[in-house]
């Protein structure tokens, strides 16, 4: 199973300081790595870089928060890849019906492409899996 983050879930894999971090790494450390992968996609990596580099949150140069993802990714216990984005914004679920509510649609249509689960804290994305906290 391949289990796609959303930026905040990536954001609390790769952010020690991150509310969520202790619940993302005892999910990803129960996975099974020979039956589980993590992947991110240009949403999600973007994502995780813009949030950082904001002076209000971590205030990280590019340059770190790119450097902070390469560790993420390096340093999981399940291996991590990338999935290539080819969906346009006419593939969004029917449920996506505000501007709020557009990148999670996305993200979901990513990780089923590729037979994949989205992996969020966000209770309010259907049809999404849930990560324990």
């Amino acid at each position: 199973m391949n289990f796609l983050l959303d930026v905040n879930a990536l954001l609390a894999t790769g952010q020690v300081e991150h509310s969520h971090h202790p619940a993302a790494m005892r999910w990803i450390k129960s996975l099974d790595p020979k039956r589980y992968s993590m992947a991110t996609c240009s949403i999600s990596e973007l994502g995780f870089i813009r949030i950082l580099t904001l002076p209000e949150i971590a205030d990280l140069t590019i340059s770190e928060a790119k450097g902070l993802l390469r560790r993420t990714k390096a340093t999981s216990p399940v291996r991590f890849h990338f999935i290539p984005d080819d969906i346009g914004g006419d593939r969004l679920p029917s449920w996506v019906t505000r501007s709020s509510q557009t990148t999670d649609g996305h993200l979901l249509s990513v990780a089923q492409s590729v037979q994949g689960q989205l992996a969020t804290f966000d209770r309010r994305i259907s049809g999404a899996f849930l990560i324990p906290e």
